[in-house]
């Protein structure tokens, strides 16, 4: 990451100076290296070396501090980055399996269906089949400090210390016979061997033998290291077994000894593409290198949280952002657990006894329950409580509220961001946009049947593993009672498909025995539809479904079979939400374009704008329930730019003129398709997204050749990305490179420099009308966050005009000096100059951005000093 502490010290004078109250910061602590947004966590207890140093981080709360702001911090509790070696816990359970002290920290499988994986990891990370990369070399065993490795590439894997006998066994008598008789060195490697073969098995863990397998493999480590350095013979001796084990390539037979090795450790790697089917841990959504950690044991919670609580205790980090809540077992019990433990980290006398109770209470699975009791006792006891900032990053669908039992302020802002956006859309225009979009694409779109066939599609192509795995447990439950014995895995599988891709929200936030009326009512509306979609399906099956769901036990149910549902409502509701996410955030909204000033997240595309009646209803709901949420315009997960979006609204107010312009446009530019195995690129739905997004991102100004061809690289790489996000040319699993390069050579030939190009004569000019109206939109979406209820916040770089797209567009280097230059010319300017006369300028030259720098600085500061009205 580019962007330091020092950088962040740097910039908080000129922040302070624009009216901003707090910091909102990207997570922080210990990322892979070379992370570029902090997400991909290995170490949550020490901050991130790339950043800086300690020193360096105290001295940016310092600055903080003299200008008495706050910060906010977005930290990551519901997974870790699994592909880097600094990731200590995970390598711990790549070494040792079941028996590894922290194997109870990720959320494994390690009973899943595909028994060869039985108490083993699926690492799906290879290149290609795993036989070709062991055979091209492309596996390399190494030793170090005592131990082996396995390496792919920069990938680096422990070998289970048990199997080192594999390796240190082979060619064992030919050292013998090399040593004189007696040899001490020899003996001592015999007596290590002996110690090895009699380790206790990785795959079956109790305390008492863990404990010894740890105690004898880190001896045995320290021993082998010794003994390598100090014989000569020795050190040959496994030089030699290394390189016989690593095979000769073009020799087939030579990689028997690593391919047995390999068979025998806690992991198998394999092509990544086996992910989809067979991953048997939980992943952050479809990611393979982010792997869930259990937050909901108070044991992760500790230790994932321990420097978040010291940061909390010492004032330097005064909020809190939670990372995708929606992935926890249980979001409610997490933010009960982070309230109390940031409040009596804010309380030293009650964390004094918290640590002399904690001392006493024993590891047992009952030790979250006596705690949190604890807990509550000393706060209920306590008449100074307030909780703590939190905001958790959740996306409401049309209608859904936060759960009451979330003990936050509200989300992150897209709420607002959305409401605020569709006001600048002309309503009496859906039609017209309507027949406009079906002419273009030559078929009627609708966006809630795209979005049910995309959510399949996830579930088909990326997260089959998933649902194939909630297939056997609601199997397993079938098969308990006669009634619903009969019902086959694969009939339950496909009722189960059916109802995730037509569950209306995220998730559902079931945690005990007791269904709430929100989460019946979205249970029963996708089983309906389901049902209504597949009468071919025995209707008793999603009746089964239903029943499991909201828990409607039959009579006889005893305790454990009513543990077995919940468990089960409990998985479901943790897959629903990377299936919606994937389905409509990351597909449908890529491939329904009729304005995609609308397709933003948390948005609903089919709902052509929002009336004023709604907007204030929804400002009089906030002001009331949620004084204090986060409002937004733009985020680092935006689809477009808030400047981006006011633009394309524009067009809603003008679709006459806009599909005159669009026809001609798609005849100018027929004779530059290009046309691969008969098949036309673009397709006439990607080229409407095309012309949409020239419209939004064309640069306000260009100079230079130079910064002509940078804009037309961010449209290409702009367009690669959103084709393979729709996957119905390309994707990302199986990118069709032919279809990518003729869409390339499109974008060349359409905006090429040149006197013949049409093309650019005419969108140019209408480019330029659009954008001189979306300014305004600009600052009146601006002006309405600042004074509308609620917390405004401001994406980086986005004070003046910032015309970026979806990642990782929107996470370009900000010039912060120009910023601050335009901000002290503004502060010039105010001293020198009439209000009139620096209106009248800032309108003039609105360009150059200081129109929206000047706006926000003086509503800022207004809303500082009167923050009784804002707030109240």
């Amino acid at each position: 990451n580019s962007f330091t502490f020092n950088d962040a010290k740097n910039i908080v004078s000129y922040l302070h100076k624009l009216g901003i109250s707090d910091v909102y910061a990207s997570p922080y602590f210990k990322a892979k290296q070379g992370s570029l947004h902090g997400y991909d966590i290995v170490d949550h207890n020490m901050l991130n070396p790339e950043l800086g140093t300690e020193e360096s981080y105290n001295a940016f709360i310092q600055e903080l501090h003299q200008y008495e702001m706050g910060q906010m911090l977005d930290i990551v509790p519901n997974h870790m980055c699994i592909d880097s070696k600094e990731n200590k816990w995970w390598s711990d359970v790549l070494e040792n399996g079941p028996s590894s002290r922290y194997a109870g920290y990720f959320d494994i499988n390690w009973n899943p269906v595909k028994k060869e994986l039985r108490n083993r990891i699926l690492l799906p990370i290879l290149g290609d089949q795993f036989g070709a990369v062991l055979e091209n070399q492309e596996l390399k065993l190494s030793f170090e400090d005592g131990a082996f490795f396995v390496s792919y590439y920069e990938n680096t894997f422990p070998i289970n210390p048990r199997t080192y006998s594999d390796i240190l066994s082979c060619r064992i008598d030919e050292l013998k016979n090399m040593l004189p008789d007696g040899d001490r060195h020899y003996h001592e490697l015999s007596s290590i061997i002996t110690v090895l073969n009699n380790l206790p098995s990785f795959s079956k863990p109790s305390t008492e033998r863990i404990e010894k397998r740890y105690r004898e493999q880190e001896t045995i480590k320290k021993k082998l290291s010794s003994l390598y350095h100090a014989s000569p013979e020795i050190r040959t001796f496994i030089d030699e077994n290394i390189r016989i084990f690593n095979g000769k390539k073009g020799e087939s037979k030579t990689f028997d000894l690593l391919d047995q090795l390999l068979r025998k450790q806690v992991y198998r790697l394999s092509f990544w593409r086996v992910a989809t089917e067979e991953i048997n841990y939980r992943r952050f959504f479809d990611i393979n290198s982010l792997a869930a950690i259990r937050v909901e044991n108070l044991l992760v919670f500790e230790d994932t949280h321990r420097l978040i609580m010291q940061l909390v205790q010492e004032g330097k980090v005064t909020g809190l952002r939670i990372d995708h809540p929606d992935g926890l077992y249980n979001p409610s019990e997490y933010f009960h657990m982070l309230q109390k433990y940031c409040f009596l980290h804010t309380q030293p006398r009650n964390l004094h006894q918290v640590q002399e109770n904690l001392a006493i209470v024993s590891d047992r699975m009952d030790r979250k329950t006596e705690i949190l009791q604890l807990y509550d006792k000393l706060i209920r006891e306590n008449p100074h409580y307030k909780p703590f900032y939190v905001v958790g990053e959740k996306i409401l669908m049309r209608g859904e509220r936060i759960p009451e039992d979330w003990e936050i302020f509200s989300t992150t802002g897209y709420a607002f961001l959305n409401s605020s956006n569709g006001i600048f859309i002309e309503m009496q225009n859906t039609k017209a946009f309507d027949d406009i979009y079906t002419r273009i694409i030559k078929t009627k779109q609708n966006f809630q049947d795209i979005v049910y066939e995309k959510k399949k599609l996830i579930m088909q192509v990326a997260m089959s593993s998933e649902i194939n795995t909630l297939g056997h447990f609601l199997n397993r439950i079938s098969e308990k009672n006669r009634h619903t014995r009969d019902f086959t895995l694969n009939s339950l599988t496909g009722a189960l498909i059916e109802v995730i891709a037509y569950f209306p929200v995220y998730r559902t936030y079931i945690n005990s025995y007791v269904v709430n009326d929100k989460d019946r009512q979205y249970i029963e509306a996708a089983v309906n539809k389901a049902t209504r979609k597949n009468p071919a399906i025995n209707i008793s099956i999603f009746d089964f479904l239903k029943n499991v769901l909201i828990l409607n036990f039959p009579d006889d149910f005893n305790q454990g079979d009513k543990r077995e549902w919940l468990d089960f409502v409990m998985r479901f509701q943790k897959i629903t939400g990377p299936v919606m996410a994937k389905g409509t955030e990351d597909t449908a909204y890529y491939v329904y374009n009729r304005l995609i000033s609308l397709n933003e997240v948390g948005g609903t595309p089919d709902r052509f704008g929002l009336s004023l009646e709604a907007f204030h209803g929804q400002n009089i709901e906030r002001s009331k329930f949620w004084p204090y949420a986060l409002i937004t315009t733009s985020t680092h997960d935006a689809k477009r730019s808030e400047d981006v979006r006011a633009r394309i609204n524009v067009l809603s107010e003008i679709p006459r003129e806009w599909r005159s312009h669009l026809m001609q446009w798609r005849r100018m530019n027929r004779k530059k398709r290009v046309i691969i195995d008969g098949q036309v690129v673009p397709d006439p739905n990607e080229e409407y997204l095309l012309y949409q997004t020239l419209v939004g991102a064309w640069p306000l100004y260009v100079t230079h050749e130079s910064e002509y061809d940078h804009f037309k690289q961010r449209i290409t790489d702009y367009m690669i990305k959103a084709i393979r996000e729709a996957k119905v040319n390309t994707s990302w699993i199986s990118p069709n490179t032919m279809y990518e390069d003729a869409f390339v050579i499109f974008l060349e030939r359409i905006l090429k420099r040149q006197p013949e190009t049409q093309f650019l004569k005419d969108i140019i000019p209408f480019q330029q009308k659009i954008a001189h109206y979306g300014l305004y939109n600009s600052l009146s979406q601006i002006l309405l966050k600042i004074t509308a209820p609620g917390v405004p916040d401001f994406y980086q770089g986005t004070e003046i005009w910032n015309f970026s797209l979806v990642d990782p567009d929107n996470r370009q280097p900000v010039d912060y000096s120009l910023r601050n230059e335009l901000l002290e010319e503004i502060k010039k300017r105010e001293k020198e100059s009439s209000l009139s006369e620096l209106a009248r300028d800032l309108t003039i030259h609105k360009e150059n951005g200081m129109a929206k720098l000047y706006l926000i600085y003086k509503a800022l500061h207004y809303r500082q000093n009167n923050s009784e009205l804002f707030e109240k």
